[in-house]
């Protein structure tokens, strides 16, 4: 099924869980494709398909053929909705093609279309993670640790004017920098280590320019119209996928145990935690209103807070000799936001006394767990007293 069409040299296409562009007109092409991949001027297409479920999908070996067999591979996949193999140039993701998300930049006579799908839940990573694999004389050799989740960040970015090829190079830059300010803002937690994710270990781009323009491009970076349009729409457009495919917004990161995800924390073992240091007659209360207290958004911002001030230790910018005084003060700013009163950070380091400072993920989510603990046994005390 027809879907787009876009400055009379590209269609965009849906079928068999594939997503393709066909170009009317020649285009210049940089991809990630394994078989056809890098810098092309002889395509006619390129699409996105969806090879998997994102999660327990068993009983296929279309993962396995695509990186030991990527000619066989393309072959049964674009055979599927018609187009020519050898003239195409693919994209590969568990999401959904029915959740991708396209947004349009317009300046003048420049159109700049993303099209992307995007899954981060399960294979957020950081730059510098630990790896899974490396290439050895003998072939892969595979770390022994758990292997990579389901997650993918893929975009086709449509152009209408040509770029040169250092200008093709220089937008895949500003479609990563696009990324990841996105996850960025949304703080997507890499599932590798206690980092924001910076985009997934599968993240695949298309590129794909009009030649033959009156206008050739030479620049894509953050001073031209060009690269500005890109992040635009890249951003658009990866911010609509995260909706779409997984519910990953704004608003859904307002929540406390969500801002915790990366360092280990559940909602569970946030609920059981707390619970353990309340009161008997306030456990009940406290998990009968978790919601509540989760997604209170002076709590959230105090939690961001804390967070944020950890990860200035982890990075050297804030100088460990100060830690215990600074993460208790903000420790004291999560417990006056659940109980909706004033304490100080006397009164907390009176309160945590025993509490052993230290960039340790168990020690932080600790010092957050006691925080919210001290606030809701304040909360309802004495309130009612004449």
């Amino acid at each position: 099924m027809k879907i787009g069409e876009y400055y009379d040299a590209v269609n965009v296409f849906r079928a068999e869980k594939i997503v393709y562009a066909l170009f009317l007109k020649p285009h210049r092409v940089l991809s990630t494709c394994r078989l056809n991949g890098g810098l092309r001027e002889d395509l006619d297409y390129l699409y996105n398909h969806q090879s998997c479920e994102p999660r327990a999908h068993t009983g296929t070996d279309l993962c396995q053929v695509a990186v030991k067999e990527p000619e066989r591979y393309q072959k049964r996949i674009a055979s599927k909705a018609g187009i020519d193999f050898a003239k195409s140039a693919s994209l590969g993701t568990a999401a959904n093609v029915n959740n991708a998300a396209f947004a349009v930049e317009k300046y003048m006579g420049l159109e700049v279309v993303a099209i992307t799908t995007a899954g981060v839940g399960g294979n957020g990573g950081r730059a510098g993670d630990p790896a899974s694999y490396y290439a050895s004389e003998q072939g892969t050799v595979i770390f022994d640790r758990p292997p990579p989740q389901a997650g993918t960040i893929n975009t086709m970015l449509l152009i209408n004017q040509e770029l040169s090829n250092g200008a093709l190079v220089a937008a895949s830059t500003m479609m990563t920098e696009a990324k990841s300010s996105v996850l960025q803002e949304l703080m997507a937690p890499s599932r590798y280590s206690e980092g924001i994710a910076t985009g997934t270990g599968t993240d695949q781009i298309g590129i794909a320019c009009l030649m033959g323009t009156s206008i050739q491009h030479t620049d894509a970076n953050k001073h031209s119209k060009l690269g500005e349009l890109i992040g635009l729409a890249v951003r658009r457009s990866l911010f609509d996928a995260l909706n779409l495919q997984s519910g990953l917004t704004p608003d859904s990161r307002r929540s406390s145990v969500a801002q915790l995800q990366r360092f280990g924390e559940t909602q569970d073992s946030f609920i059981r935690s707390i619970k353990e240091q309340l009161e008997a007659d306030a456990r009940a209360l406290f998990e009968a209103n978790f919601l509540s207290a989760n997604h209170d958004p002076v709590t959230v911002a105090a939690v961001q807070a804390l967070v944020h001030v950890r990860d200035q230790f982890v990075w050297g910018v804030s100088p460990l000799t100060c830690i215990h005084e600074i993460m208790i003060s903000h420790a004291a700013l999560i417990a006056s936001a659940v109980g909706g009163r004033e304490i100080g950070r006397e009164e907390m380091q009176e309160r945590l006394r025993d509490y052993v400072t230290s960039l340790e993920s168990a020690s932080l989510l600790e010092l957050i767990h006691r925080s919210f603990a001290i606030g809701y046994t304040m909360k309802w005390s004495g309130r009612f007293e004449d």
